[in-house]
């Protein structure tokens, strides 16, 4: 089949190649010319007509001259290429089209039932060349409709001659349509699969609601984050059974106004060690439980008549088997027991001088510490039935929240940008940030990613920083990108998953990686 070009024989027209030429000596050259002859005017007119042919001679007769080539080449390997075909040409029942299958093979490739498989690329190829069309390969402005028309166009734009040697890689380019730009794969930032790549990092997140969100626990299926006007709303991240999840990034609604539909404000949310329940408490003694699988909730609001408002409300212990601890603003703590199903709540007690408690954290059933406003930090090792206070003194900040992983290792976090580790015998202040420090997060063991086996510390601002300490590194400050403050942070039990909430339903999520 004869090579296909346009009228000039060039393969691309004059246009092109002009713009090719411009960019070449020759064309400077001529350029000179045209300026040199043109002031010549001025001493007889005449010196227009060499002007005028100095500079558009040299591109016509460069023009001409690739053309006649490009046309010798092609009709040179038309004829090799018909000659090839006789000499190869099949006769009698052979003499079908080149890529017909033979019955007897197809029965050898005859796929196995109930499998799925793709044609040999030999297949396809024999296909395509029945048709005398190939697959366009990615970044080409047309088709290239046969081996032959490609290599004929390949050896048009290399003409090897002094005057044109500025224009054989542009030649050679624009014969396939390949742009460099158009080298790297569409799917940048996306898996080979077409699946797209998990983002890692801190990333802020859509919420279904503008309330300030004053708490949030992840729980091994996903986060669960509580705020004013008694909203709860939650997002499903890898169990498939977070209350209103679909497997989707989009977190729902669990709850609009609290528990009982009072609307009041939330405060507290924590789950219990398996992530099968989580706990909310609130202003007006409001209380919740939430079954994660089923999204059945019950009210337990104004447990033993007390109607407080409940600051803080941390979990111990697996679903069915639940110590709850709430804390108020009169430095009291109500421990509730779960059993049976039905809960049990004790008097409340006052583990230090009455100053309202800030924060509350349970590491199991039974080890967990709280903190008051008042550089109190008590500790109790039989679920809150008892507290023996364990510091700090000479905190110049307000303490703010709690962390623990387990005796002997609590962390409290103050307004003054500083972090007080506990060690069992020890407080150790750390300067983390210059602005006030509003939630705190912390868990032991391989976080999932290779991370230190002493754990990961998350701690967050009110400006909406985050900061990260891991194992025994230095605090560092990452970007999250939040669109408003933060006010509680969480980690999830296993892997890379950690959530930070705050003002306006703002929400960021680290996923992927830290």
């Amino acid at each position: 089949m004869a090579t296909s070009t346009n009228d000039s024989g060039s393969g691309d027209g004059f246009v092109p190649f002009f713009r090719r030429y411009t960019k070449t000596w020759i064309h400077a050259v001529a350029t000179a010319g045209l300026t040199a002859f043109g002031t010549l005017t001025i001493v007889h007119r005449w010196f227009v007509v060499l002007a005028l042919a100095s500079y558009v001679v040299p591109p016509v007769v460069l023009y001409l001259r690739q053309a006649r080539s490009a046309r010798d080449r092609a009709g040179d390997e038309d004829a090799a290429a018909s000659t090839d075909r006789t000499d190869r040409e099949p006769t009698g029942r052979e003499s079908e089209a080149v890529g017909a299958r033979d019955p007897a093979r197809d029965v050898d490739r005859e796929p196995k039932p109930g499998t799925e498989t793709e044609p040999a690329a030999p297949d396809r190829a024999a296909a395509a060349t029945e048709t005398g069309e190939r697959d366009e390969p990615a970044g080409t402005d047309e088709p290239v409709k046969s081996a032959q028309t490609a290599e004929t166009a390949e050896t048009a734009g290399t003409t090897a001659t002094d005057a044109t040697a500025g224009l054989s890689e542009t030649d050679e380019s624009t014969s396939t349509g390949a742009r460099p730009d158009e080298s790297e794969s569409e799917g940048e930032g996306e898996s080979g699969d077409g699946d797209r790549t998990e983002p890692v990092g801190w990333h802020p997140v859509d919420t279904p609601t503008e309330a300030t969100l004053r708490d949030v626990s992840v729980t091994k299926t996903g986060p669960y984050a509580v705020g004013d006007g008694g909203v709860v709303i939650a997002a499903d991240r890898g169990g498939g059974r977070t209350v209103g999840g679909d497997g989707s990034d989009d977190w729902t609604v669990v709850l609009a106004d609290g528990p009982g539909a009072a609307g009041s404000d939330l405060r507290g949310v924590d789950a219990t060690a398996d992530g099968e329940v989580v706990w909310v408490a609130g202003d007006s003694g409001a209380v919740g439980r939430i079954e994660t699988e089923t999204g059945r909730h019950t009210d337990y609001t104004a447990p033993d008549d007390i109607t407080d408002n409940w600051l803080g409300v941390a979990v111990g212990g697996p679903s069915g088997d639940e110590t709850v601890l709430l804390i108020n603003g009169s430095g009291a703590v109500c421990r509730g027991r779960y059993r049976d199903g039905e809960p049990s709540w004790d008097d409340p007690v006052k583990p230090g001088s009455g100053s309202s408690l800030s924060g509350v954290a349970l590491a199991d059933a039974s080890v967990g510490y709280c903190c008051d406003t008042n550089d109190g930090v008590f500790e109790t090792t039989d679920g809150g039935d008892s507290f023996a206070r364990v510091g700090i003194d000479g905190a110049d900040g307000t303490l703010s929240g709690v962390a623990t992983a387990g005796r002997s290792d609590c962390l409290v976090s103050a307004d003054d940008g500083v972090v007080h580790r506990y060690d069992g015998s020890t407080w150790t202040p750390e300067r983390v940030s210059d602005g006030a420090l509003s939630g705190l997060a912390r868990r032991t063991g391989d976080d999932g990613d290779g991370g230190d086996r002493d754990g990961e510390t998350i701690a967050c601002g009110a400006g909406g920083e985050i900061y990260e300490r891991r194992g025994a590194t230095a605090w560092e400050r990452v970007d999250a990108d939040a669109p408003g403050s933060l006010l509680a942070v969480s980690l999830a039990p296993e892997g890379s998953l950690a959530v930070a909430v705050g003002e306006d339903g703002t929400a960021v999520e680290r996923r992927g990686g830290g």
